[in-house]
Order: structure tokens, then sequence, then C-alpha cells
């Protein structure tokens, strides 16, 4: 899906790591929630409190999941989710634009 419809888009931006990484949010009629952002090349750790899905459209990264000790080299498109309440680390290496789905 390259677009959404019939959703409201929070005007404030949520803004992380003095700026290198922005999103809004977007929520939808069935209540679900998801972030559309940016995130600059830098290396960063990301909590989580639902289950998240991030879809990257562009850039590339290295990611280090809960589930492993290691980063693995990414680039877009592609597809990593997250269990809630763990956290992961990104070093970021070109731009990375995505799309995060929050799972309740």
């Amino acid at each position: 899906m390259s677009n959404f419809e019939n959703v409201s888009v929070t005007k404030k931006a949520n803004i992380y790591y003095d700026g290198k990484v922005t999103s809004r949010t977007i929520k939808f009629s069935d209540g679900s929630v998801k972030s559309l952002g940016i995130m600059a090349e830098g290396i960063y750790t990301f909590n989580t409190a639902d289950k998240e899905i991030m879809e990257i459209y562009s850039g590339t990264f290295e990611i280090k999941l809960p589930t492993s000790d290691t980063f693995v080299f990414m680039q877009a498109p592609c597809v990593f989710k997250v269990e809630a309440n763990t956290s992961f680390d990104i070093k970021v290496i070109t731009l990375v634009d995505y799309c995060c789905s929050y799972i309740k």
C-alpha cells in the first residue's frame, strides 16, 4: 500500500536524537497506529512498548535485534519485526525512510 486513506495525522513531529530521527503519528479509523519517519546517519537504540513492524523504503543500515548479539546489514526495500517490551539497535549508514506499524 503506497497511500493511506481516511487517516488522522498528528502535526507535531516526534523528534529523537537531536533531530536526527523524526516521525509523524498516523491514526486509522480502526484504532491502529503507524508512524512515518526519517533516520539520518548515526547509531540509535529504540525501546518498544508494542510489537513493531518496520517497513524500510530507502536507505542502508545495520540492525541488532533483541534475539541477536551481532549487527546485520540490510538495505531498502525491506521489513523487520521487533517484539513488544524489548529494544533494538540500528546503525544508519545512509538516510532511512520508514513506516512503523504498532501492533497491540
